[in-house]
């Protein structure tokens, strides 16, 4: 019997259909699921016929593999990677690679990489972006971990990933150990600002302009043929435009709770950590929560309710104000994303190309938009960038759309509409573009109650100071330091 080039482990919507592009390109397949029931079904439905080996056990899938085997995971992030590792490891010999395709923690796939560094065994932690129908026609791919074993995965992910315009494939070995997830888990931190901005603009046109389900979506249409021509602007277009068997929008029958499953809070939690001001994405993770308080929200509501009005003049004022504000907030979020990424390669040792992840992005995530060519350009011309807003491209669109991104958070709090997504994104470009920020008073305030000591304008970076503010202190001051 022939043996398989690669094993998908997990046949879920992303395990199958990666399966499925795999054999599609020419490559043998071994599937296994921990209920073997679903290899069964595969091999009689989608798989019958094509070049897939099923399996019902750890031992058969490692007998099925030309070696080195290659083996990557599908299944849930957390416990069961390690359950399956655990389980797997007694089969594996030395040159043997572990792939980790599913949203894990970049800190649990650095400490599987070293751990398994250990046995001989490679393993790559690989953010997969796209759905289910990226998955089966061409997925971004983000592979991070060892680089050793990347000269035998690259054949089968390079011919399945998504391509550019140009050509171009959305995939490229990322960096060492938990790199490649540490990507990936920024760009869904980055899908939850964009999807929570279009929501915005969405409750603008709605609550503010009176606009129906369909009318919202052919704006969007419109506003997908421009600058914010993306994946995301395009499902919106069809989504509001789509009507139940009724002829009424689906979209005014689905409740307004919102699911996550943490990656937007882990891109949260690594921004505090890195010391890195994620205020979009972090009040797009916050929004969700607040949603989920639905029963709470209802009954304040009526303790507090609303009084709006329709605007019914200068429409498309407003709508062309609201544009502006929605492609300033994408800036900032992006901007904000890949700070991220530069902050964490100084942590731990990556050499992340920020250009090269613009590209991955390009197509087939759900973040691909015509948008990240122009993020691309900027890091080729120059790639220790410190902030995306810096970069002339982005830094003239933001100065260009500022009044209609002002005129939109303005008119949204006389009719009390919340735009933590957009409102935090205009707060944030305020801050960053402040040379004397409020903080000195901050400072002095730590100093007063901790003598936690300040710089002085009047003296070189680097000198701190204590001042007795009640007479009563001493000199005595603390140590300085910073998390």
């Amino acid at each position: 019997m022939d043996k398989a080039q690669i094993a998908i482990v997990g046949l879920a919507v992303m395990g199958e259909n990666l399966a499925l592009n795999m054999e599609r390109n020419g490559f043998c397949v071994a599937i296994y699921n921990r209920t073997t029931q679903k290899v069964d079904s595969f091999m009689q439905g989608r798989g019958s016929g094509k070049d897939f080996i099923g399996v019902h056990s750890v031992a058969e899938l490692a007998n099925v593999l030309k070696k080195p085997r290659i083996i990557m995971l599908m299944i849930r992030q957390g416990a069961p990677v390690d359950d399956f590792i655990d389980q797997i490891l007694p089969y594996l010999e030395r040159g043997d690679i572990l792939i980790d395709g599913g949203n894990s923690y970049f800190k649990d796939t650095i400490r599987r990489c070293n751990a398994l560094e250990k046995k001989g065994i490679y393993y790559i932690g690989c953010g997969v972006s796209g759905g289910e129908e990226g998955a089966l026609y061409g997925p971004a791919l983000m592979p991070g971990g060892a680089l050793d074993a990347w000269q035998y995965v690259r054949p089968i992910f390079e011919a399945i990933s998504a391509k550019t315009p140009n050509g171009e494939r959305c995939c490229a070995y990322i960096g060492t150990d938990g790199s490649g997830h540490f990507v990936k888990m920024v760009h869904n931190g980055i899908e939850y600002g964009d999807m929570q901005i279009i929501c915005e603009a969405y409750q603008i046109m709605r609550d503010m302009l009176g606009m129906s389900a369909n009318e919202i979506g052919e704006v969007f249409s419109q506003w997908n043929c421009g600058e914010l021509k993306s994946y995301l602007i395009e499902i919106t277009a069809d989504i509001l435009k789509k009507n139940d068997k009724y002829g009424e929008p689906i979209i005014d029958k689905i409740l307004d709770v919102a699911g996550q499953k943490g990656t937007g809070k882990w891109t949260g939690i690594s921004a505090l950590e890195e010391g890195i001001p994620l205020t979009l994405i972090g009040e797009a993770v916050f929004a969700r929560c607040l949603s989920a308080q639905k029963d709470q929200r209802i009954i304040a509501s009526k303790q507090f309710p609303l009084s709006r009005h329709i605007i019914t003049k200068e429409k498309e004022k407003v709508l062309c104000d609201l544009r502006n504000a929605v492609y300033a907030s994408k800036i900032i979020s992006y901007a904000q994303g890949f700070a991220l990424i530069g902050q964490a390669c100084k942590t731990y040792g990556w050499e992340i190309d920020c250009g090269q992840v613009a590209l991955i992005w390009r197509e087939g995530c759900i973040i691909r938009s015509s948008f990240l060519e122009k993020i691309k350009e900027a890091y080729v011309q120059q790639a220790k960038l410190d902030n995306l807003l810096m970069a002339p491209y982005f830094s003239k669109c933001i100065i260009e759309a500022q009044e209609g991104w002002r005129n939109t958070v303005a008119r949204s709090v006389m009719h009390s509409i919340p735009l933590p997504a957009i409102s935090s994104a205009l707060s944030y470009f305020d801050g960053y573009r402040c040379n004397r920020s409020p903080v000195n008073l901050l400072q002095a305030q730590r100093d007063y109650f901790g003598a936690h000591t300040y710089e002085r304008t009047d003296c070189p970076r680097g000198e701190f100071f204590h001042t007795d503010w009640t007479g009563r202190g001493g000199d005595t001051s603390a140590s300085t330091y910073s998390v």
